[in-house]
């Protein structure tokens, strides 16, 4: 079953953007550059909207990747001695191992303001704004590609035994509707109807 999430995809050639990326519920946060970062940022976690705090988070936008590069080595080299490792919770292989620190929320903000303001870079902060920005944008083909995940889905349903099903169908669904949802997105908008009943249903082809 397809269960490759829809996110919007923001890669361009040249153009990079270097990400402050702080954890929801911990003191911690994730500097990084991607040329996608709505990619990057499902690697880490797959609930990334949950576990990390959106409307805290920034991007630099870069044209270059050198510049991206040389930004995020002076972030790295200014919190040298406030690194931490990664959160349990993030995917291992994804992680990184210098990329993360505690405590520095503040003072990375005022760094990265500091960089655009004196370099004329784009920031984007909060984050949260951008990334709502980006799934608008791609939002047309959310409404097609619900539809044939929740046929896939009654499809297993009714022709795949209880214990032999993936479940990840389901959860690329419901991640994507969420994600929505946490942007401040009207989902009864986005989806058909069939798509809309079945995320707010408990067992909704039990019940049909």
């Amino acid at each position: 079953m397809e269960e490759e999430v829809v996110y919007p995809r923001s890669a361009s050639r040249g153009r990079t953007f270097v990400y402050v990326l702080p954890c929801r519920d911990e003191d911690i946060l994730k500097v990084g550059f991607s040329r996608d970062p709505l990619d990057r940022f499902r690697t880490l976690h797959r609930r990334f909207f949950e576990f990390f705090d959106l409307d805290r988070g920034l991007l630099i936008q870069a044209d270059h990747l050198r510049d991206a590069r040389r930004i995020e080595r002076l972030f790295i080299t200014t919190f040298a001695e406030q690194q931490a490792p990664a959160p349990l919770a993030v995917r291992e292989a994804a992680a990184g191992y210098t990329e993360w620190f505690r405590g520095v929320s503040l003072p990375a903000e005022a760094l990265a303001r500091g960089v655009c303001g004196d370099e004329g870079f784009t920031l984007h902060a909060p984050l949260s704004a951008w990334m709502r920005e980006r799934f608008v944008e791609r939002s047309a083909l959310l409404y097609g590609w619900s539809a044939r995940m929740l046929e896939a889905l009654e499809y297993e349903y009714f022709n795949v035994p209880a214990p032999a099903r993936s479940g990840h169908g389901e959860k690329a669904l419901r991640d994507a509707l969420d994600a929505c949802a946490a942007l401040g997105m009207e989902i009864q908008a986005l989806v058909p109807g069939q798509v809309l009943d079945w995320y707010h249903s408990d067992d909704y082809f039990g019940a049909r």
